[in-house]
């Protein structure tokens, strides 16, 4: 399984399965926020010493001008963290607050500090200038079952953890993750999902997808991962969270590169979480939803029509004969037909786009603007 990085809008997620019998299976799912009754959300951030620079806390420095000391560092992280601690508050949490916590701190990195549950007011005031005792190693695995332990009784948890580097107690998590998620299954655990959030160029992405793709034998799917820089917007956390049974509009079509309709959702509604097959070799495929035509790769290299291109016509998977007649009848004037209007519910396909703008002027390059990606309007997992 192939899980695209340059997705287009209103897509969250796309992931391209390996081929067979000359058919490529697409899973692909609706970018929306999730609204979950009870739900109690989490923002764990990185304290080991290599975040330290981050945090504007480099520790000593030579102050004397010869040796160009003396300049202040940057905190990097605070905009950040006040931004997603304040949208998940405002936005997903219960309560209204969201627990932010320092993770990897201390000895070995294995210990948490607790910053406390800050509303999305006092989060946008929230100095997080890093924790007391910065840890000299990177263990998730106690800031996991700190969220998990501490809201055992909510109906839903979500939760984010930021990193810069790399786990070293990766085979501890993914042990746990599989016993947690046995006991999701079972109903012995209420669910709960997991965004692990790489930050900067020394972040260990071949682990975070180790954990996004985890196979737990139980079609519970805990993690997913994103890198801060190849992030359009603040919602992409969601991209994974979806109701299979939520609709996003009246109807919707998916054609292939050819223009061919691969799956007709008439009658039924386009729901958010859309699976189909195209012939083997397709390099990209449209969706068709309220007059508007959506392209979208099934690789990153894919090469994609020119926006000023007409599309292909749509072809018929089985095209019927004309019906035969003696004469044809006089022709008759009739209404036009408008194309479909939104329906609602269409603000999951689109979001602030003053919040947007916001999120994409943090540092650490959560979110580059892509021009590429705009000439074309542009998805919970497998």
């Amino acid at each position: 399984m192939s899980q695209l990085k340059r997705v287009v809008e209103p897509f969250g997620e796309v992931n391209v399965y390996p081929s067979t019998a000359g058919k490529t299976r697409v899973v692909a799912t609706i970018l929306m926020e999730p609204h979950k009754e009870g739900a109690q959300t989490g923002i764990a951030l990185d304290g080991s010493g290599s975040m330290a620079k981050l945090y504007g806390a480099e520790g000593s420095q030579v102050l004397s001008s010869i040796f160009g000391g003396g300049k202040p560092a940057e905190n990097q992280i605070t905009p950040v963290a006040q931004r997603l601690c304040a949208y998940l508050a405002r936005k997903i949490d219960a309560d209204q607050g969201t627990t932010c916590i320092y993770w990897a701190v201390g000895p070995g990195g294995s210990e948490i500090e607790v910053i406390g549950d800050l509303s999305a007011e006092q989060a946008e005031s929230n100095v997080f200038g890093g924790p007391q005792d910065f840890g000299t190693g990177t263990q998730l695995l106690p800031a996991v079952r700190y969220f998990v332990e501490r809201f055992r009784d909510a109906p839903w948890g979500f939760y984010v953890f930021l990193t810069d580097g790399e786990l070293h107690d990766l085979d501890e998590v993914i042990a746990y993750s599989k016993r947690l998620a046995t006991d999701i299954a079972a109903r012995r655990r209420n669910p709960v999902k997991f965004v692990l959030i790489g930050m900067g160029p020394d972040v260990n992405e071949a682990q975070m997808e180790e954990l996004d793709d985890l196979e737990t034998g139980t079609g519970i799917d805990l993690w997913d991962h994103k890198l801060a820089a190849e992030m359009r917007q603040l919602a992409e956390i969601f991209a994974e969270v979806v109701d299979k049974n939520a609709r996003v509009a009246d109807n919707g079509r998916i054609l292939d590169a050819g223009g061919r309709v691969v799956k007709d959702y008439a009658g039924r509604g386009l729901p958010a979480y859309l699976e189909f097959e195209v012939p083997a070799g397709t390099e990209y495929f449209t969706l068709e939803v309220n007059g508007r035509r959506i392209v979208q790769g099934l690789s990153d290299s894919a090469r994609l029509p020119s926006a000023s291109a007409p599309p292909p016509p749509v072809k018929s998977a089985a095209p019927v004969a004309p019906p035969v007649s003696k004469a044809p009848p006089a022709p008759t004037a009739g209404p036009s037909i408008p194309l479909a209007e939104p329906v609602s519910g269409e603000k999951h396909l689109s979001f602030e786009e003053d919040a947007d703008a916001e999120w994409k002027n943090l540092p650490l390059e959560f979110a580059k603007d892509k021009p590429e990606e705009r000439e074309d309007i542009d998805l919970d997992k497998h």
